[in-house]
């Protein structure tokens, strides 16, 4: 199974769907979506609230038969597909302003905050969680918070899921991804990687894993498996 994670920024075009064909997901968990986002073969499931006018917070996209959950989060999404809970995630950042849906504490009260609601929808469950994290879980922490990501690495060892994004680069340079996946402890990772993108598309990268699971329909290498 391939999961990506991509900040599309707000925007959709032919590059933008090139990319996300680049990426070659089974599940993809986009964030900053644009209302029009329907790359071929998949079904998308998208926040209700919407961050900009036409652009959604986040969204689940999956080539697998999926059901679409409530909304953990008014900036998460969520559905559930061959018994996963496939969540995309924005977080909040250090500097947001109290007009978006984290209200006006302090950023670590936020953090916590979000965290907390989401993390209880995902108690014993199988889930694949991710988006836009605002928060790099290694090195480098210049504009964002240590509590910020101990925050969020306490919560993804409650819920028993590892990070494998956590020590790939971000897009400023010297500083790891604020974009994560975080899949199972139990699973298989193959492999993860990034796709550069071009700034004038977003000034996120694109990120990609590779995992493997019990289950036969989730194995890429597997000719059987639904898409």
């Amino acid at each position: 199974m391939r999961i990506g994670t991509w900040n599309l920024a707000g925007r959709w075009s032919a590059a933008h769907a090139a990319v996300v064909a680049d990426l070659d997901g089974d599940v993809l968990l986009l964030t900053e979506v644009p209302v029009q986002t329907q790359p071929p073969g998949y079904a998308c499931h998208a926040t209700r609230e919407l961050m900009a006018p036409e652009v959604h917070w986040a969204a689940v996209l999956s080539r697998l038969p999926a059901d679409p959950r409530p909304d953990p989060h008014p900036a998460s999404a969520a559905v559930e597909a061959d018994g996963v809970l496939c969540c995309s995630s924005v977080l909040p950042w250090p500097r947001a302003g109290v007009h978006w849906p984290w209200g006006s504490a302090g950023h670590a009260d936020r953090m916590r905050e979000t965290l907390t609601s989401l993390a209880g929808g995902m108690n014993d469950r199988v889930v694949v969680w991710g988006g836009d994290w605002n928060q790099p879980l290694t090195g480098n922490l210049a504009g964002f918070s240590r509590t910020g990501r101990d925050l969020v690495g306490s919560t993804a060892r409650r819920l028993g899921l590892q990070v494998p994004t956590s020590e790939l680069p971000g897009r400023p340079e010297g500083q790891a991804t604020i974009d994560h996946m975080a899949v199972p402890a139990e699973w298989q990772v193959d492999a993860v990687g990034t796709i550069r993108v071009a700034d004038s598309l977003s000034d996120h990268d694109a990120y990609w894993v590779d995992v493997r699971r019990q289950a036969p329909e989730w194995d890429r290498s597997n000719p059987s498996r639904p898409d």
